[in-house]
């Protein structure tokens, strides 16, 4: 049994859903508490943008900056610490730095991207009990909210049945 304490409604359409998720923004639910998990994307609807925001490409141009940086570096000391005879041109050549300034910019953003997809994707799974319900693979969407207070079960539960959930169910403590 995880220890992840949940509360939520199975629904079977994406208009239902909606309606579920805009009842618990209406109760006063954080958004940060809100889990939703849907079978396919659903573009239109604003449950499928519940967890849109991220850092990643940011993230992805500072790992660029870096790594663009190293390689600068590392081509600029790699011609000045062993310099060669070049019949008068610069020491420093600037194509074949600036091909390697290139290549460690693209590693740098694409090292940086994929390490940040596996921490925000908690793919590395250490312990951290994580929801998991079969019925998505049979099309049904959930709408719940993580670690709701014991109080708040009933309003919680009473508000996804009346937006149209199939079923209602819980984990953690709260399990039934």
């Amino acid at each position: 049994m995880s220890k992840l304490t949940t509360i939520y409604g199975l629904f079977n359409d994406p208009d239902s859903a909606e309606r579920g998720l805009n009842s618990l923004r209406a109760a006063g639910v954080a958004r940060e508490k809100i889990i939703v998990m849907s079978p396919e994307p659903f573009d239109e609807y604003s449950f499928s943008r519940a967890d849109h925001r991220t850092l990643m490409p940011w993230i992805a141009v500072l790992g660029g900056c870096v790594g663009g940086t190293g390689g600068y570096l590392l081509a600029w000391y790699t011609q000045t610490a062993y310099p060669l005879v070049t019949g008068g041109m610069p020491i420093v050549a600037k194509w074949p730095t600036g091909i390697i300034t290139y290549e460690l910019t693209m590693l740098g953003a694409i090292i940086s991207t994929l390490i940040t997809l596996l921490i925000t994707t908690r793919l590395p799974n250490w312990g951290e009990p994580a929801l998991g319900e079969p019925e998505v693979s049979n099309g049904k969407i959930v709408i719940g909210v993580i670690d709701p207070s014991a109080a708040s079960r009933e309003e919680i539960e009473s508000r996804l049945v009346t937006a149209g959930a199939e079923a209602i169910k819980s984990s953690g403590h709260l399990a039934r």
